[in-house]
């Protein structure tokens, strides 16, 4: 077994980008929301309020690697912050940051030849790889005797890394199942596509370095480990980060599983068991969700395919057509939709369109809503409201519409993004260009299971999942 001193000298990234958190940033949480009409729901003024209470979910999985997910900072969770989570404005800079590394990671998988050589003070700045690490946490077992660990998800990523020093929660030494790679090794060589970043060595040992936007970074060795997952599944010989000089706002989470679909993502690594299939519940802060391998909840999931003009490995491209709203389609040229493409991503708060589609939405959406009176915009959102002097709101549904005839009807939830009941947004905003990448964001997912049938090139919605 390699030594675990492992002393580095790096120049990290200086995107500005911090962790999703979205403790202050209200989402609309607890009560049912009833219909209006067909083609609208209404919102109790009360929801646009944050609970401080944890509502447990009474979905559970029907298998057996079925794994609870929270907030990181909300009241479900059990991990203490030590540090303020940030407010709107601040959350909306850092989403705006993971897009611009997803952009970047875009062209750089499209042309590695960008990559510099560097030697070992330096990683690539070309790398796209820095996404940020997301807000959602689950709960796996490493080692032997096994060590429950905090790891938070991210389907942007591919690495699974935990932090692996005597002072964290996971220490290799202390394991049976522990090995670490070496350089000769073929595994070695995939680092570069799971972090962006050529891999080291020392005293034979694999090194890797990941950065994220916000600064935050892990080094250390790639090793292999036993994971478990939920309560009887178990892999001997899992590769992951055992991450030496860790650093950044990761909080008490012990690091990230990466849900991407390079080579070392747990998602390829579990192949030959779960299929390449997986599905998770995004919950609101103050409730509980699920992460699924193997098996989803839904029997009735509709399903649209993997697009075939994939950008880069780590990502799922879904062909996006149509937008509806109150019942309204919008009149978008497919082409509109179809020259940059679109992804459905777990890190990314706010969804992303093309400007002319979502210049149709915008102004669709205001005539909808013209009793309300409009407030002042709030960086990338330009579309808020002032609903401090109603009961009730009624709000147009949102129909996304997928390659395949599959719709998703945007949860209310996923329509609104709050910073109270004075300023409350759309959640949705413009690309700067018609060429960058359309998004769908965690915001939208928020009570749908959504399902990875990576196997079967195909992503299925099913609602009220959570």
């Amino acid at each position: 077994m390699a030594s675990f001193i492992f002393n580095s000298c790096f120049i990290y990234l200086c995107i500005v980008f911090s962790l999703l958190r979205c403790e202050g940033v209200h989402a609309f949480e607890g009560r049912k929301i009833a219909e209006n009409n067909e083609h609208l729901l209404q919102l109790q003024l009360n929801d646009l309020l944050p609970s401080h209470a944890c509502k447990l979910s009474t979905t559970v999985g029907e298998n057996a690697t079925s794994m609870k997910v929270v907030h990181k900072h909300g009241p479900c969770s059990q991990l203490s912050e030590n540090v303020a989570a940030p407010n709107l404005l601040e959350t909306l800079i850092q989403d705006q940051a993971r897009v611009d590394s997803i952009n970047s990671k875009i062209l750089w998988s499209s042309d590695q030849s960008d990559v510099r050589e560097t030697d070992a003070t330096k990683l690539p700045a070309t790398s796209g790889v820095s996404l940020g690490t997301g807000n959602y946490v689950v709960t796996v077992g490493f080692g032997t005797p096994m060590k429950k660990l905090p790891l938070i998800f991210d389907t942007g990523s591919d690495l699974t890394w935990t932090r692996c020093t005597s002072r964290d929660q996971f220490n290799p030494i202390r394991s049976k199942s522990y090995f670490n790679v070496s350089c000769s090794s073929r595994l070695c060589s995939s680092v570069t596509t799971a972090t962006g970043n050529s891999p080291k060595c020392t005293s034979s040992t694999c090194v890797y370095g990941i950065e994220y936007g916000d600064g935050s970074y892990s080094i250390g060795f790639l090793a292999k480990e036993k994971l478990s997952l939920g309560s009887v599944d178990t892999f001997e010989n899992f590769y992951f980060g055992c991450g030496q000089d860790n650093d950044g706002l990761f909080g008490d989470a012990a690091g990230l599983i990466g849900l991407g679909r390079a080579k070392l993502s747990i998602v390829s690594q579990t192949e030959t068991k779960y299929k390449k299939l997986f599905s998770y519940c995004i919950p609101s802060s103050s409730s509980t969700g699920f992460l699924n391998f193997g098996a989803s909840i839904s029997k009735t999931a509709k399903f649209t395919p993997l697009s075939t003009k994939s950008s880069a490995s780590s990502f799922y491209d879904l062909d996006l057509i149509g937008i509806t709203v109150g019942g309204k389609t919008l009149s978008i040229p497919p082409s509109v939709f179809s020259t940059a493409g679109t992804i459905i991503d777990s890190g990314t708060v706010i969804t992303r369109l093309p400007p002319s589609a979502y210049s149709a939405l915008r102004s669709t959406f205001r005539a909808a809503m013209s009793r309300y009176p409009l407030t002042k915009a709030l960086s990338i959102l330009d579309t808020c409201y002032d609903f401090s002097k109603f009961k009730t709101i009624n709000v147009p549904k949102i129909l996304l519409s997928f390659n395949g005839g599959t719709k998703l009807a945007v949860d209310v939830q996923g329509v609104f993004i709050s910073n109270g009941v004075q300023q409350v947004c759309l959640a949705f905003a413009g690309n700067n260009d018609g060429r960058e990448k359309g998004i769908i964001g965690n915001t939208q997912q928020k009570n749908y299971e959504v399902i990875y049938d990576v196997g079967r090139g195909k992503v299925g919605f099913a609602p009220g999942a959570c």
